[in-house]
């Protein structure tokens, strides 16, 4: 892991400061977790497990999942009505 980080941000990219490489190394972390297949979801990963769970479920849920879940796999839902609500 400590590799595959060190390769995606500071052998890659020239920081200013501190403050830009934590800021990077935030998103990075944000993208790789959120992207990581995990053996406990039967490798799936987070984003695909709650859309499952939506399509299968979605009385348990108060909102579209897409909208609460930040990341690359975001996409916009139109409305129907016009409103923004999912």
């Amino acid at each position: 892991m400590n590799r595959t980080i060190k390769d995606a941000t500071v052998r890659r990219h020239h920081y200013e400061g501190h403050d830009k490489l934590r800021e990077h190394l935030k998103t990075f972390l944000d993208a790789y977790n959120f992207a990581k297949r995990l053996k406990t979801l039967k490798g799936l990963t987070v984003f695909e497990f709650i859309s499952a769970k939506w399509a299968s479920e979605p009385e348990r849920f108060r909102l579209h999942p897409d909208h609460l879940i930040p990341g690359p796999n975001r996409r916009p839902v139109p409305a129907s009505d016009g409103s923004d609500r999912g």
